[in-house]
């Protein structure tokens, strides 16, 4: 009796182990609701930050009140552009690109866009070109409907209204050389831009050397007002500028913002978009959608390709050569001002890299 308890105890114990070790190798399983992950593909650690995007920045940009200012620049903040490269622009209203420097010197003012004139600044040192925008190849004047003016030779015995140190200028002393005179050969006035459609609309002039909406305004308040064309072989080109300072200190900002500009400008100088744009322009500048259209042959207007292949070829510095070499011609600067090389205004790095 004793063998026969003892035998029947050693066989519940062996029983209880196996039960035991069976379910020791469910619980080793993974339970069907919980798949482990692919070797391949771990799963990223709880709290693992997304990759970062460019730093938020607000910038103050001077413009002028017309399309050649703002095409490039309202094209790239409607479409996004500007949104990608995490820039907000503040846009400032100026008369013209030396009062745009002098906000900029003050520190009210990033960036800004010039016309051909205020370029001299940028030779003597005042600022540096980080992106051209668009070039002009006829200039025109306005003339009064009883000033007799047919031709720049006409210009002779002439009262001429024109606005110093900006393009207005640059394109008045054109004007005098395609005629063959000189400033001795008329009677000029320099006028401050937004004194010059008074004096035409007041007929104490003859003619005005402007560029829109001004020189628009002339002949929408005018009555029989027309323009002239003239072309000089000169190169007129507009930009976009900072401080050199700034440059020095910003180099990754002037980059991101080109890159936006570059995009808008390319989706701007397309044909089947110029209404849109000349939209965007007459709603910041408070004037008429045809204003602006009638602006759309002021220049060519550049585009990536052109940029690109400008920049290859040398086409882009040739512009830049050109407007300096205008500028001593006409004694807007002296010969001894000009730069050896343009290179040392123009930032052709920003813009090779913002292409890229």
């Amino acid at each position: 009796m004793k063998k026969f308890t003892a035998l029947l105890l050693a066989l519940v114990m062996s029983l209880s182990l196996v039960a035991c070790g069976s379910n020791a190798d469910q619980n080793s399983q993974p339970p069907a609701s919980e798949p482990v992950a692919p070797a391949s593909e771990p799963a990223a650690p709880e709290g693992t930050p997304e990759p970062a995007g460019p730093e938020s920045i607000t910038l103050n940009i001077a413009y002028m009140p017309n399309y050649a200012s703002l095409w490039g620049v309202l094209s790239a903040e409607n479409q996004g552009y500007f949104a990608e490269e995490g820039i907000t622009i503040n846009l400032v209203e100026f008369p013209d690109g030396p009062s745009e420097v002098a906000a900029m010197e003050s520190g009210e003012i990033d960036l800004a866009y010039i016309g051909k004139g205020a370029h001299r600044l940028c030779i003597l040192g005042n600022a540096v070109i980080f992106a051209p925008s668009s070039v002009h190849t006829v200039d025109k004047v306005v003339c009064m409907p009883d000033s007799g003016i047919k031709t720049v030779e006409d210009l002779k015995g002439k009262t001429i209204a024109y606005n110093a140190g900006s393009s207005s200028e640059s394109t008045f002393n054109n004007a005098l050389k395609v005629a063959g005179l000189t400033t001795d050969d008329v009677t000029a006035m320099s006028l401050s831009i937004d004194n010059i459609v008074p004096a035409a609309v007041s007929d104490t002039i003859d003619a005005a050397v402007c560029w829109n909406p001004y020189s628009g305004q002339i002949l929408q308040q005018v009555e029989g007002s027309y323009e002239i064309e003239f072309a000089d072989g000169s190169t007129n080109i507009s930009s976009w500028i900072c401080l050199p300072k700034y440059a020095e200190e910003n180099h990754d900002i002037l980059v991101r913002f080109s890159r936006a500009l570059y995009k808008g400008m390319d989706w701007g100088s397309k044909e089947e978009n110029y209404d849109t744009v000349a939209q965007y322009c007459a709603d910041r500048t408070k004037t008429s959608l045809e204003s602006n259209q009638l602006q759309l042959g002021d220049a060519h207007w550049f585009n990536v390709a052109d940029l690109t292949s400008g920049l290859k070829d040398g086409t882009i510095k040739k512009y830049y050569e050109g407007m300096q070499n205008d500028m001593v011609q006409n004694e807007n600067i002296k010969p001894e001002e000009a730069k050896e090389d343009v290179s040392e205004f123009v930032l052709f790095d920003v813009m090779e890299e913002a292409l890229k």
